[in-house]
Parts: C-alpha cells; sequence; structure tokens
C-alpha cells in the first residue's frame, strides 16, 4: 500500500516501499522507504473520527519534555493519515530502563493545576475526556472509569453485578488512591508505546494526553510489561510515589480494560480480569 499523498512535497524523494509495523488499535501502520534513503513512519486508517490524527499530533508535541523521551517528529497530519520521523530500529542502550524511569519521572513533573486537558481527545476510537476537574478522584471516577458503561460493548459484556460494582469502587476512590498531583500523562502507556530512539535512548509514541495521577501511566505499564527494576529504582530517585503503590495498580488498571472491552465485543478474559480486581477492591 502506497500513496503518494504521505511523503509528497516533504522533499524525502517519491514513496517505494511501505513495510507493515505492528501498532495500536486504531490504525495501520507502515514504515515508507523514498527514493532519497529516508524513511517515515505512516499510520493511516479511512474510517476514524477525522480530527483523531490532528490531535495525536499535538499530543506528541505536549511530550516533549526536556531530558525527556525522544518523540517522533509530526511531518504531515490529514484526516486519514498522519506522517511521522521514524525512530529507527536501534537496539536499546545499556542503560534503556534507567533512562527510561528516568525520563517518565520527568515528564510527571510537569503539573498543572487541575486535572484534565485543554481539549478532549482519544483512546483508541473512543472519545477521552477531558473536562478541567480539581478533584481527581471525581476525574478519574467519572471520566475513566463510569464513562465506559455507557458503551454498549462494554454495558453488555459487564454483568449487573459487575457494573454495580463498578460504581462502588468509584465512589470510594478517596479511600483507596492517595491524592497525587495532576501530572502530564501519555495516557496509554503499555510497552508498545515504548521504544528505543535513533541512539538507542527511550523514546515514546501513540499518546493519549492528558493531566493526571502519576500511577495510572505506570499502571499500564507494568501490568503489560516486564520492567527491569531499574525501571523504577530511577523513576523513584525524581518522582517518589506514595507508600503502596503497587498494589494499587491492578485498580488504576481497570481503565485500560473497561477502554478494551468497550471497544471489542468479545474479551471475556478482559471481563473476567475486571470481575477479579472489582472483587478485590469492592
Amino acid at each position: 500500500m502506497l500513496t503518494t499523498a504521505w511523503v509528497e512535497g516533504l522533499s524525502l524523494g517519491d514513496a517505494v516501499s511501505a513495510d507493515p509495523l505492528e501498532g495500536g488499535y486504531a490504525s495501520k501502520t507502515f514504515r515508507v522507504r523514498t527514493t532519497l534513503g529516508r524513511s517515515v513512519v505512516v499510520k493511516t486508517q479511512d474510517d476514524l473520527p477525522p480530527d483523531l490524527y490532528a490531535l495525536e499530533a499535538e499530543g506528541l508535541d505536549a511530550l516533549r519534555v526536556a531530558g525527556g523521551f525522544a518523540v517522533p517528529e509530526v511531518l504531515r497530519v490529514a484526516p486519514t493519515f498522519i506522517v511521522l520521523s521514524d525512530l529507527g530500529t536501534a537496539e536499546a542502550s545499556p542503560t534503556y530502563w534507567e533512562d527510561a524511569g528516568r525520563a517518565l519521572a520527568l515528564q510527571h513533573r510537569q503539573t498543572a493545576d487541575q486535572f484534565g486537558y485543554h481539549h478532549d481527545n482519544y483512546l483508541g476510537i473512543l472519545p477521552q475526556r477531558n473536562p478541567w476537574t480539581s478533584d481527581g478522584h471525581a476525574f478519574f471516577a467519572e471520566h475513566r472509569l463510569l464513562r465506559y458503561l455507557e458503551v454498549p460493548n462494554c454495558h453488555n459484556q459487564l454483568p449487573e453485578v459487575d457494573r454495580r460494582r463498578l460504581e462502588r469502587v468509584a465512589g470510594r476512590l478517596a479511600d483507596l488512591v492517595p491524592a497525587q498531583p495532576p501530572s502530564l500523562l501519555h495516557g496509554d502507556l503499555w510497552h508498545g508505546n515504548l521504544l528505543p530512539g535513533p541512539s538507542g535512548n527511550p523514546g515514546m509514541i501513540d499518546p493519549a494526553v492528558h493531566y493526571g495521577w502519576p500511577e495510572a501511566d505506570l499502571a499500564t505499564l507494568l501490568i503489560y510489561g516486564h520492567l527491569a527494576e531499574e525501571f523504577f529504582t530511577a523513576y523513584e530517585e525524581f518522582h517518589p510515589l506514595e507508600p503502596g503503590w503497587r498494589d494499587r495498580l491492578p485498580l488504576l488498571h481497570l481503565r485500560e480494560l473497561l477502554s478494551i472491552t468497550a471497544h471489542t465485543p468479545d474479551v471475556t478474559d478482559t471481563v473476567e480480569e475486571i470481575h477479579t480486581i472489582l472483587e478485590r477492591f469492592d
């Protein structure tokens, strides 16, 4: 699949190949090579909200923190595709996980006065609601947990007993999660969205940016990936966490599991995982 509009006018040469890459839920992703020996990454899909890629581009720009992650440059944005600089295929550096922990800590030290963001954006292809909210517990309860109950896939797959449990747990967040500052979050930080940059340094892609609880980023990252302990040692050196944070990660990971259930009509294993977490914290 090659489209001339992807690279036309970018002074990169003509596209000569498009190799598929593993990507996220919404897009087909390609590494496109050109006649000038350059390469870019293109994410494309026809049937998406028309502002999804523009908001992704804005989120990538927001993550450019001094001393933080390598973030791809946005070269072109259209309703059906986005063209990004290619972070490449370098091997991770020997200090990759230590550097990644430090980079995420520096990112989380970027704070706002309230939880939310300047505008809504997307997690997958569903809107991520980001109204400015002074109470972090209310923000997470309403806009990161309960909002998925209105999505048919999620409502229909969760049994009523678990929908009621979710409402109870959401109402008890102040007893379960200590207060945290509204920090700049990637928002969808599973291990597939971390990768080595051009020199093997940590890079970051595919954000769902907002200001939220730092532990929410760590929840998705830790549960979906087996991270070196050096990552957490480096992170806590620059951004200490409240005691018991590891025990709370499954609770904060509910947001990701609910999103998966809302996007997908038949995810029995995910529904069972939600059930187990809700039983634990109810």
